[in-house]
């Protein structure tokens, strides 16, 4: 069975040494009092021992067992009620969650990280957890004071979990069209009836309570999207003490049989008129969702690193060890019968390239975290504004680029292994499977690339946008390697920006028919602008550590030679336009 050990001298390297993690901490009064460089270290350390020890033995087991499932209630496999336990006496549910109600108030930064290794460890037990921690961001943002205090300790404290409730059989992106409904009770609360499908974490034997976050319309709401109104519903009441009553009239119909996550219960959730409770304004419920839903968008997209890193990891150890042929130049291995596969330049090429892409996703996760943390505790205004719009441009960029990239890292992993790769026992294979769904859940790469490219590069002329390339173009008036490649790279985003914006004036199909290859560009480039800064972080500081920091610079080297030129395809199939796209009528596919 595969083994997984936290990349912790990466995970420093980016959040120490890259982004100097610290030093904003220190300049962030809310943070400055909760963590500095050692205790960021610590919680790595300790992270790294629970996913590795705890966590990842798990998941081969659960994978084979599966959920149960037998009279409406759900049972995960074997052990993961015991670590769970572990875990959330660890208070790692609520690491970065609101000191105020329990939370531990870790920035994002650190967090991103964490996440990555619970993902790489184990898809399935992970995110039980992430979608509790996506329901405390919402309640604790939208939420009434009474139902903050009642049920963020709780759910911080892993004793409850939480979930999103949003997709009916008959409404998956278009929720406007949701037919669940609420009406309005004596005592304040709301009776919600209808059926919610594909509910990670709908039912399980984890937690003592389960709170659901439900979509659903008021009698009187409009219709479409501006009509949706955000209910806070537990699975067992809860009373004014925290103590818990009765069964809510809430019920699991049944669990999905699917291709991976398979200890994850994806849920058909039945309301029977239950007992819920507002969140936010009516009618703007869908706005409230959003909060959570673009956590989960940049958790998922974590799952897709985490998971590249795990086969790059069991790759990297079977190409030393596997012996095939001699390399091109000649024995290698002298006292063996043939030299390991790793000498073979199509191995390293497929190695390289899960090293590039899932290096340079740990470093823009972090990124991202660094521009979180910055909208939520900077003191002035302005420097909140800004980076909300770059978490805004970002996010859908982070959700589908980490999950593209993270389902091709895991698919040459299982190459690597040649026919061992398609055999379960290596775990290659699961690995493809578990990351497969992320391109799919929180919104598919396709809704992601139309959100990227028609909401915030179109809809606003590409002036947040410009705030990245502003922030690119001062990095690199400094010299640092790489930097002509990566403006290079910065301008054909931009020309294919500017071109977009044109074409969508007179061709309505202009953005649908862009938008992936435009998401896909705009990753690389981020890419590049991560590699450039991590090769400028090593080079500065090479004599001190020459093996890590060499190899750093090997792979940003192989990043800017092999994988930066997708760039140039990207760009000519943009710009290709749509009518190609439409000359076959629906009858003629």
């Amino acid at each position: 069975m595969p083994e997984f050990n936290a990349p912790l001298r990466d995970m420093r390297f980016v959040l120490h040494e890259v982004f100097q993690g610290p030093t904003q901490w220190a300049r962030l009064p809310a943070l400055a009092a909760a963590v500095d460089a050692e205790t960021a270290d610590a919680i790595l350390e300790e992270a790294a021992k629970i996913t590795g020890q705890l966590i990842a033995p798990l998941n081969r087991g659960g994978d084979e067992q599966g959920v149960g499932f037998d009279a409406g209630k759900v049972t995960t496999p074997d052990g993961f009620k015991e670590a769970w336990r572990t875990y959330k006496d660890g208070g790692w549910v609520g690491l970065a969650g609101n000191p105020e109600h329990g939370g531990m108030g870790m920035p994002k930064m650190l967090a991103v990280q964490f996440e990555e290794m619970l993902y790489a460890a184990n898809c399935s037990f992970s995110l039980y957890s992430a979608l509790s921690a996506g329901c405390c961001l919402a309640i604790d943002a939208h939420a009434s004071d009474e139902l903050r205090a009642l049920y963020l300790p709780r759910l911080y404290s892993g004793d409850w979990a939480g979930t999103m409730c949003l997709t009916e059989p008959h409404a998956g992106t278009d929720l406007g069209i949701i037919r669940s409904k609420a009406e309005a009770l004596v005592d304040g609360s709301y009776a919600i009836s209808g059926t919610k499908i594909f509910i990670t974490g709908g039912d399980q034997d984890l937690t003592e309570n389960i709170v659901h976050l439900v979509l659903a319309r008021l009698p009187d709401a409009p219709s479409g999207p501006k009509g949706i109104s955000l209910f806070l519903v537990p699975k067992r009441m809860v009373n004014d003490d925290g103590s818990l009553g009765a069964d809510n009239a809430v019920s699991c119909g049944s669990v999905e049989h699917k291709m991976g996550i398979k200890a994850s219960a994806t849920c058909v959730m039945n309301f029977d008129g239950a007992v819920g409770y507002l969140v936010g304004e009516p009618n703007r419920g869908l706005a409230a969702m959003f909060t959570m839903m673009n956590y989960e968008r940049l958790s998922i997209g974590i799952q897709g690193i985490g998971c590249a890193e795990a086969s790059y990891q069991s790759a990297v150890a079977y190409a030393r060890d596997r012996l095939q042929s001699r390399a091109a130049t000649g024995p290698q291995a002298q006292d063996r019968i043939a030299d390991p596969i790793i000498v073979h330049a199509d191995v390293r090429r497929m190695l390289l390239t899960m090293r590039a892409l899932t290096e340079g996703g740990r470093a823009f996760a972090t990124y991202v975290g660094q521009q979180l943390d910055t909208a939520k505790y900077a003191e002035d205004a302005g420097e909140r504004e800004a980076a909300q719009r770059l978490v805004a441009l970002l996010t859908p960029v982070a959700k589908a680029f980490f999950t593209d990239t993270g389902l091709e890292s895991c698919v040459l992993g299982q190459q690597v292994f040649g026919g061992h790769g398609y055999i379960r026992e290596w775990g290659q294979e699961q690995l493809v499977r578990d990351v497969r769904i992320a391109q799919i859940y929180e919104g598919t790469n396709g809704i992601q690339a139309l959100d990227l490219l028609g909401r915030k590069v179109v809809a606003d002329g590409g002036q947040s946008l410009a705030l990245l390339a502003a922030e690119i173009r001062t990095f690199c008036a400094s010299a640092p390697p790489y930097a002509e490649p990566l403006l290079d790279a910065l301008q054909r985003l931009e020309n294919s920006s500017q071109w977009l914006c044109e074409q969508a004036t007179r061709d309505a199909n202009a953005v649908g028919a862009a938008s992936v290859e435009y998401l896909h560009l705009f990753g690389y480039v981020s890419y590049a602008y991560m590699w450039s800064r991590m090769a400028a972080t090593a080079q500065a500081r090479r004599a001190d550590e020459p093996e890590f920091y060499e190899a750093k610079l090997a792979t940003a080297a192989f990043f800017f030679a092999r994988l930066l030129p997708r760039a140039l395809s990207l760009q000519a199939s943009i710009q290709a336009g749509s009518d190609s796209l439409f000359g076959l009528e629906a009858e003629q596919f």
